[in-house]
């Protein structure tokens, strides 16, 4: 009987021993296959995770080469370009490609795609991008002083600055702020720098950094401002898409001093219908040089890349052929017969206005309102290979709001484009030395407004505006005959203590323009923002920015 109970005992025993292994089996195959399962799902995630890292790294790749060249649209259409390429990282590759999409207004959208690989993931960046527009971009915040040195522009106490600005990389040594200071100027928008803020281990920048209350930006890249091929590759694509009849060759021939040609552009609007007359060989007096050498009055020497400056005869006053309107010198054209829609692949931007000239552009004349200014009505790019005088304020038709900026819904704006410089000239030099020389052949064309009785005393207005997108390949954007000791050479408004220089859109220089001396000669400057031309608003492809940004809603990926 024991025995039989003791068998038992055993044999429960042993199920359940099998019971428990049988247990432990099961869980332990379990164990195993969550473990794996976690395992692969790990791997999986990695593999997923470099191939979105590769797709993101070809995206920047495809960026940085776009930054590097002079212009999209010119490579694009260039064999020597290829837009596609690859890209290695660690566990993963990528394959991207660079391609024209469409026009956003006037201005270019980019597509780059790419995909990146790791394993059997696949994940693909498509991306729509657009090259950043900028407010007040600088080669450098420094202006010449002689034919091969620069001095420091600095914002000063007291000064707004209602725009973003950007400045490049200087690459100086020491390596010293890149944009100068004294005291306590408001930014009130995000400054952009293109060197670093540290100088290791010096922090170039703790000083002022409270001062950029919209944000500092640094080691941003270059605006190709500073590249001469870039302009050039831009001027030539506008030069290509302008109708013929508003390509013009100046040739000024009057025997006066220092003579420059030009064409003279009086920009009115007349019945509601906006129209610009154009005067061609104009002939510009210019001052002796020998008599301007305490002046600011540079331009970069072409083919210098920047490193050389020299003086340039700066306008006194110019004349014009007696039969300019029989020979057709002179006419008068309506705003929207310079239209044209600069095209590529096929595809059209919205149409604008465009006037090129081989040679140097007056803006200004007194054709109809009495206070000088310009008024232009349409949209319109003026490009000069040479340099672009102001002669009046230039200012835009349409509505605009309480503090003068035309609003977002104002369809009128104005590009001008200089592979010189543009400055606001000096009225009061058309009096140097009595009356202006006149050959016979010749006309006086007066600018700006008559002072007194004699018709060639002249003055700007005490606020000069201009509302523009400026560009400036040979130099920078300022007032002529400034002097560097702040004597008061400079005929100023007499209703005014000092003029004011208003300027409503955007710079983009080579380098600083001197505007004026403060309480002394020149100008003032009020410089604000037109937002307008962040929207491609503006006929032609003239943005220098060497940076690229997704468009608004712009950026997608998805896995394959």
């Amino acid at each position: 009987m024991g025995r039989t109970v003791n068998s038992r005992r055993r044999a429960s025993v042993l199920v359940l021993v099998v019971i428990a292994l049988v247990i432990l089996t099961a869980l332990g195959l379990g164990l195993l296959t969550v473990s794996y399962g976690v395992r692969y799902h790990a791997i999986m995630a990695k593999n997923e995770a470099v191939a979105m890292l590769a797709a993101e790294a070809g995206y920047e790749q495809a960026v940085f080469r776009m930054s590097q060249q002079p212009d999209m649209l010119v490579a694009l259409s260039d064999r020597k370009f290829n837009p596609t390429g690859q890209l290695a990282i660690q566990d993963g590759t990528c394959e991207y490609k660079i391609s024209f999409s469409n026009f956003l207004g006037s201005r270019p959208v980019y597509r780059i795609v790419s995909t990146g690989l790791c394993g059997k993931f696949s994940r693909t960046v498509d991306v729509y991008v657009l090259q950043a527009v900028g407010g007040w971009d600088m080669g450098m915040c420094r202006v010449p002083s002689s034919r091969t040195n620069t001095a420091p522009v600095y914002y000063a106490d007291g000064e707004i600055i209602d725009i973003p600005v950007h400045i490049n990389n200087l690459k100086d040594s020491p390596d010293d702020r890149d944009i100068y200071i004294t005291r306590r100027p408001r930014f009130l928008d995000p400054v952009e720098m293109g060197e670093s803020r540290y100088d290791e281990p010096r922090d170039k920048y703790s000083s002022v950094m409270e001062l950029f209350e919209s944000g500092i930006y640094f080691d941003q890249p270059d605006n190709r401002i500073t590249d001469e091929q870039s302009v050039a590759a831009r001027v030539e694509m506008f030069k290509n898409s302008t109708n013929e009849q508003f390509k013009l060759k100046p040739l000024g021939s009057a025997p006066v001093s220092e003579r420059q040609s030009a064409v003279q552009l009086e920009f009115y609007v007349e019945s509601g219908v906006g129209k610009v007359r154009i005067t061609n060989n104009c002939t510009v007096a210019g001052l002796e040089r020998d008599r301007y050498d305490q002046t600011w009055d540079y331009r970069i020497e072409p083919g210098t890349g920047g490193t050389r400056y020299e003086k340039y005869p700066i306008y006194r006053y110019h004349v014009m052929p007696k039969n300019a309107e029989a020979t057709g010198d002179r006419r008068v054209v309506k705003i929207e017969d310079t239209y044209v829609s600069q095209s590529f692949d096929g595809v059209k931007a919205s149409p604008g206005g465009q006037i090129f000239v081989d040679g140097n552009v007056i803006i200004g004349g007194d054709l109809l309102s009495g206070d000088g200014s310009q008024i232009l009505k349409g949209k319109m790019t003026v490009v000069a290979t040479g340099n672009i005088w102001i002669a009046d304020s230039v200012m835009v038709d349409g509505v605009r709001s309480s503090d003068g900026i035309p609003l977002n819904n104002n369809p009128n704006i104005m590009g001008l484009v200089s592979q010189g410089v543009i400055r606001v000239v000096d009225p009061g030099l058309s009096e140097e030395g009595g009356k202006p020389y006149v050959p016979g052949n010749y006309t006086y064309v007066p600018v700006g407004i008559k002072d007194n009785s004699p018709e060639y005393s002249r003055v700007l207005p005490a606020k000069t505006i201009i509302e523009a997108s400026l560009t400036v390949g040979g130099g920078g954007f300022g007032a002529e005959n400034v002097l560097r000791n702040g004597a008061g050479n400079r005929k100023e408004n007499d209703n005014a203590r000092q003029d004011t220089l208003i300027l409503r859109g955007t710079i983009s220089e080579a380098l600083r323009g001197v505007v004026g001396a403060v309480n002394t000669d020149g100008f003032l400057k009020h410089y604000y923002l037109d937002s307008r031309m962040l929207e491609g608003i503006l006929p032609s492809n003239f943005w220098m920015r060497g940076k690229y940004i997704p468009a608004p809603a712009g950026w997608h990926d998805y896995r394959i």
